[in-house]
């Protein structure tokens, strides 16, 4: 696995506050215009983004999400009520490149208070095996449903590392405290609190997954780069693929090869998408199956009601297909 390239503190200080800078004051006022019972208006793109808004925010904000519970965030299409909706928010979240409607109505809203996530932390280049490939993942690109990669090849994904989702949270809290002073002193206590919690959680999971039988898990959505990197985990995607069809029989007997050279014991199928290839690649290498989230939304077949506790169900299910001693 390739050393985790590290950003200097002054780099990431220096990229929190250009996010911070992005958004324009609004005199204590922030939620006057747009804004629902005199709370700051926040629209996110999607759930890890109406997360962070919600727990920084709290009483002091009110957030809506353009990808509602159980839509499949990459494949988000922007209604005009929707485009209008962006249009009246005060404040903005999103991480660009994740969602290409949602970069293109961001880009034509004309809203000045815009938080991109993807500026508040590095993005990687994430292999299928969560190591970094540069320029070999192009071939992924424009085939079926492969949404792994953003701007220039880079991964998207920084939620599913909880340290790279504490950048991201520091960043949201600076730029709700600029957009609006009068509640800067909670903004900046509830971060703290925020990225506390991500830090315990972050500790979770490399003490959960330190000692286990296998490094390799196998899922049908390359969303778990960062994660697999952090924890020194390898992560083997079926890609270029869409999750509604079969695998190719070429990428059906690397994996098969793969399983058994790696004591891989489970293929990992998410909750917003179809779960066909991971039962049918299981199925074909005798293999189990289990629920690996990438948290892109919250339903009821959700496990768990928020991030924290989706997250604590993603290790325990890969504690289990691993081998955690």
């Amino acid at each position: 696995m390739n050393v985790r390239r590290l950003i200097p503190a002054a780099a990431l200080a220096g990229a929190v506050a250009l996010g911070a800078t992005a958004l324009t004051a609004c005199s204590g006022a922030a939620g006057a215009a747009g804004s629902k019972d005199g709370k700051v208006g926040v629209t996110a793109s999607f759930y890890p983004m109406a997360f962070l808004a919600e727990q920084i925010g709290k009483d002091h904000v009110k957030v809506d999400s353009l990808t509602k519970p159980g839509v499949e965030p990459h494949d988000l299409e922007i209604t005009p009520k929707q485009t209008a909706q962006l249009g009246e928010a005060d404040v903005v979240v999103y991480l660009k490149s994740l969602q290409p409607a949602v970069d293109k109505a961001v880009a034509q809203s004309g809203v000045k208070n815009i938080v991109d996530a993807a500026t508040l932390t590095a993005l990687e280049v994430h292999g299928s095996s969560g190591h970094d490939h540069g320029a070999e993942e192009g071939h992924a690109e424009g085939e079926g449903h492969d949404h792994s990669h953003g701007e220039a090849g880079r991964d998207p994904h920084v939620w599913l590392d909880p340290a790279k989702y504490a950048e991201i949270a520091k960043g949201v809290g600076a730029a709700l405290a600029k957009a609006d002073p009068d509640h800067a002193a909670d903004y900046r206590k509830n971060t703290d609190e925020l990225v506390g919690k991500l830090t315990a959680l972050d500790t979770e999971f490399k003490d959960g997954l330190q000692n286990t039988a296998s490094k390799t898990f196998i899922t049908t959505h390359s969303a778990f780069g960062y994660l697999a990197e952090r924890y020194g985990l390898d992560q083997e995607a079926i890609s270029g693929v869409d999750p509604e069809s079969e695998p190719s029989p070429a990428r059906m007997k690397e994996l098969q090869g793969l399983a058994k050279q790696e004591n891989v014991s489970t293929v990992f199928f998410e909750t917003l998408a179809s779960d066909k290839t991971a039962r049918t690649l299981a199925a074909d290498t005798g293999l189990k199956t289990d629920v690996l989230d990438p948290l892109e939304g919250i339903t009821d077949k959700s496990q768990g009601a928020d991030y924290f506790e989706v997250m604590r169900s993603n290790l325990k299910n890969l504690q289990k297909a691993l081998g955690a001693k």
